[in-house]
């Protein structure tokens, strides 16, 4: 099953803007450059600014300069120029420029862990502002973000009068190391990689059909009555995640699909009444009009909460995360259906 390709976005980049580039300039020239193997003598010091070193973090991270411009709300001549000028300002290439996008050369790659650090660096020192403000993105699955998270992180965003919450309730997977957001809801916990993991909760699916479509063809009672039904169920190949397979066993019941690439989509198909579909119980039992068939034939997963050690403990991030986990907690019964 293959994972749909993430885009990039600007946001760990924008929150160190062009106001705090002294910063940056210092801890350019507090580093020891040659250690780095990018060669920076004191004029390239001087020449260097967070404007390139924002550009060249966006392309690393998005793997094409066109991505990269449109994460930055840039233009795509603008961004090359950039690049160009930082490559010039160092005397060496920092990407490989290919017609598929761009690879960073060994000096890219040098030059990336030493702006990642500093990155993180200024992230972690907002941790000391009290100040609720700025931007939080929050990627999580899109039944997850649409059915539980929308209304609670709005509800969030009015208390805080200067705070933007981004929900990106998306079927895909979100990566926090390219800063596609602050906060990851994920159904599978990983294994590699820099994150502060916390389990949010076990969740529960069920068999669905709509009551009209049950008076229609007549009660499901047992899997043998599901022979003939139309399927209503996910586009296999482009399913982000292994946890989402437990749709087989039904499905040789029913060799008519109807196949949807959202939770959304096979949610308004199944309540249509032109099939049966399995579907989250947290979000399937506040539409009366679906019946539960077949209870005892049931599936579990499990949500967890990710976020970046850089920016977790910030003021935004950890008022977003506290209210994701209460959220939760307060309607953790209804998560499992027995």
């Amino acid at each position: 099953m293959a994972n749909q390709d993430p885009k990039p976005c600007a946001m760990a980049l924008n929150d160190i803007t062009p106001s705090n580039s002294e910063q940056w300039s210092q801890k350019m020239c507090e580093s020891d450059s040659h250690s780095y193997g990018v060669g920076l003598g004191a004029k390239e010091h001087q020449n260097l600014d967070w404007d390139n070193l924002r550009i060249f973090l966006a392309i690393a991270r998005a793997g094409q300069i066109l991505s990269a411009a449109k994460a930055l709300h840039l233009n795509h001549a603008t961004v090359a120029r950039r690049l160009d000028a930082l490559e010039e300002s160092l005397g060496t290439r920092l990407f490989e420029r290919r017609t598929t996008g761009t690879v960073l050369t060994a000096a890219g790659e040098k030059l990336l862990i030493r702006v990642e650090r500093m990155e993180s660096e200024l992230l972690q020192a907002d941790t000391v502002s009290n100040a609720i403000d700025g931007i939080v993105r929050v990627g999580a699955p899109d039944g997850f973000g649409t059915f539980h998270l929308a209304p609670h992180l709005a509800r969030l965003a009015n208390q805080h009068l200067h705070l933007t919450i981004q929900l990106v309730p998306l079927p895909r997977t979100f990566s926090l190391s390219r800063r596609e957001a602050d906060i990851i809801v994920t159904i599978e916990r990983p294994k590699l990689g820099r994150a502060i993991i916390k389990k949010l909760t076990d969740y529960s699916l069920s068999v669905y059909a709509a009551q009209s479509y049950l008076d229609r063809v007549g009660l499901i009672r047992t899997q043998s009555d599901l022979q003939n039904k139309l399927f209503i169920t996910y586009v296999e190949d482009i399913a982000y995640s292994r946890a989402l397979d437990y749709t087989a066993e039904l499905a040789k019941l029913m060799p008519r699909h109807y196949e949807c690439g959202s939770v959304i989509a096979q949610m308004e198909a199944v309540r249509a009444g032109e099939g049966v579909g399995i579907l989250h119980d947290y979000a399937a039992t506040a539409y009366s009009d679906l019946v539960r068939v077949l209870p005892e034939t049931r599936f579990s997963r499990t949500y967890w909460l990710m976020s970046h050690p850089d920016t977790h403990d910030t003021r935004r991030v950890a008022e977003v995360y506290r209210g994701i986990v209460e959220s939760v907690n307060v309607r953790r019964s209804e998560f499992v259906r027995e």
